[in-house]
């Protein structure tokens, strides 16, 4: 039986783990060729091999999407490889947590890169090759840290609510090419995101919140949800989807 996204061509950047590599396996399961990007390529590597074991259709690209020149071409080589592009995930993020106040700069400057400019990079290359009569998709992983601020998240906050705002103003530019756009806010997600924290105070936090909230999202929550995006027929278009932990109350 086809799947639901039979003959589509989609590139993902953050695939070499969690909500990255999670999109490309259920994609893949559902008939789409993936291009894999991730700085990690050993990882993309093994995540290639599951995939074309299944009988899916995968390439693996290394990129660091915060260089402008090595996020552009990643696009334009899954553009060659698949034989043309029909969507663009834009998952690649960090989250590093802490007060402002005697914070290091670095950390900043990191999730400023990763979660905003590299996304608007690999935006800005993909938009001439998703112009096309079928119809395409550019998903951006936000998070509800881009709804709802918290103390200690300010930086990472002000990323997200920049990637949620970026995504509207772009839906309303190149909606009439046929080009759709959906923000995706999941909440918490047991990912690698969280262990990008080293800071003794903001882990306790972090696990005191996975303690409260109880059973928290698992990476193929949001997949599913990804691939519920993108399947819908080409009039339908879903610009938001706030995901949550059934027991996060914000």
């Amino acid at each position: 039986m086809a799947g639901s996204l039979d003959r589509r061509r989609i590139a993902i950047t953050g695939a070499s783990s969690g909500i990255g590599e999670a999109t490309a396996l259920a994609m893949a399961r559902e008939g789409a060729a993936v291009a894999l990007g991730a700085r990690r390529a050993d990882r993309l590597e093994e995540l290639k091999g599951r995939i074309e074991g299944d009988g899916g259709s995968a390439v693996a690209l290394a990129v660091d999407v915060t260089d402008e020149p090595s996020a552009h071409h990643f696009i334009h080589a899954s553009h060659e490889a698949m034989g043309g592009l029909d969507g663009l995930i834009n998952n690649a993020g960090v989250m590093l947590l802490g007060p402002i106040e005697g914070a290091d700069t670095d950390q900043w400057r990191q999730m400023v890169n990763v979660n905003l400019l590299g996304l608007l990079y690999s935006t800005q290359a993909a938009l001439p090759l998703l112009r096309h009569a079928d119809g395409s998709d550019i998903v951006n992983v936000s998070s509800v840290a881009g709804r709802v601020a918290n103390p200690g998240s300010a930086v990472y906050n002000l990323t997200k609510w920049g990637v949620v705002g970026f995504s509207e103003a772009l839906r309303k530019e190149v909606g009439s090419a046929g080009i759709r756009v959906t923000c995706v806010e999941p909440g918490f997600v047991d990912t690698e995101l969280q262990g990008h924290n080293e800071n003794p105070v903001v882990k306790e936090a972090i696990e005191n919140m996975r303690d409260q909230i109880g059973e928290v999202l698992t990476a193929e929550d949001i997949a599913r949800a990804i691939v519920y995006v993108v399947s819908q027929p080409q009039r339908v278009s879903i610009n938001e989807v706030l995901i949550r932990p059934t027991g996060q109350a914000r």
